[in-house]
């Protein structure tokens, strides 16, 4: 089983910033991809941006030059520099992993519980 505990949601104004994170723990042999992804209401979830294991990044269109991506591995850790934030950020955001397991080295593809992000105009 992998864990995924995201925090740094909340309430912003237009302008302002947040910085999410997202922990993964339990049996992890090796993390490849790791990623935030949002559904605004009524719409289905998105790609907001995704990095790998070396580091390679992959945005929206939407957030490109606002939005950082970034990785620390030591701690199995995936953050979200979000600045310049927009009325249309306002979302639920996820985190996702997508791992290699101990002993088994089976892959799994994991879904934190999601966090609000509400940018007010």
């Amino acid at each position: 089983q992998v864990q995924l505990v995201e925090s740094g949601g909340g309430l912003v104004q237009a302008g302002g910033s947040l910085r999410l994170s997202c922990a993964a723990s339990g049996s992890i042999f090796r993390i490849n991809s790791m990623g935030w992804y949002r559904q605004h209401p009524g719409k289905q979830r998105e790609l907001v941006a995704t990095i790998t294991n070396e580091g390679s990044t992959n945005y929206a269109d939407s957030v490109k030059g606002r939005f950082t991506i970034s990785r620390d591995n030591a701690k199995n850790t995936v953050y979200l520099q979000m600045s310049s934030l927009k009325p249309e950020d306002t979302a639920v955001y996820y985190c996702n992993v997508d791992v290699l397991r101990r002993y088994s080295l089976s892959r799994d593809n994991s879904w934190g519980q999601g966090t609000q992000v509400t940018v007010s105009s």
